[in-house]
């Protein structure tokens, strides 16, 4: 990585730059008109701020020089009470995201490794992700796996 690159926490100052981001995400893997009526940025930005405000969303941000670049999502997942195993929340991983001009770079993976330096430093022993097709070399380099306890109903 350069240096006038960082990985840093979000902040929830950080939401109309993460809502852009999004909608590029979003843009790059949807093909024809948007459904109608489509949520306005200015709805995204709030429910960014309300959640990274919330304490069980959190993220992580590529910043070049003054420029947010690419995020990843961490939503905290709380288990009930049990009196034999730990209650730490299980996370969940999305919305993960680098702009096309910063691939293939390292970046991507400086974010999922902050990420996990969080979840290793809180505890956490379980992280899910449901990556596309695009993103699950990635995320198998990072050390997830596919995992023989999950059943998904859709």
């Amino acid at each position: 990585m350069t240096t006038d690159c960082s990985v840093r926490r979000a902040r929830v100052g950080d939401a109309p730059a993460l809502a852009q981001l999004r909608w590029a995400f979003k843009k790059e893997d949807y093909e024809g008109d948007p459904p109608s009526p489509a949520p306005s940025m200015d709805q995204a930005e709030e429910w960014l701020r309300e959640r990274l405000d919330g304490g069980r969303w959190l993220a992580w941000v590529l910043e070049i020089g003054e420029e947010i670049c690419g995020h990843v999502f961490l939503h905290l997942v709380e288990r009930v009470p049990e009196p034999y195993e730990d209650n730490t929340p299980v996370g969940y991983v999305t919305n993960f995201y680098v702009a096309p001009s910063q691939r293939n770079r390292g970046f991507g993976t400086a974010l999922l490794e902050a990420l996990k330096r969080y979840a290793r430093s809180h505890g956490m022993d379980v992280l899910i992700v449901w990556p596309s097709e695009r993103s699950a070399p990635l995320y198998r380099r990072a050390g997830f796996q596919k995992s023989p306890d999950l059943l998904e109903a859709r």
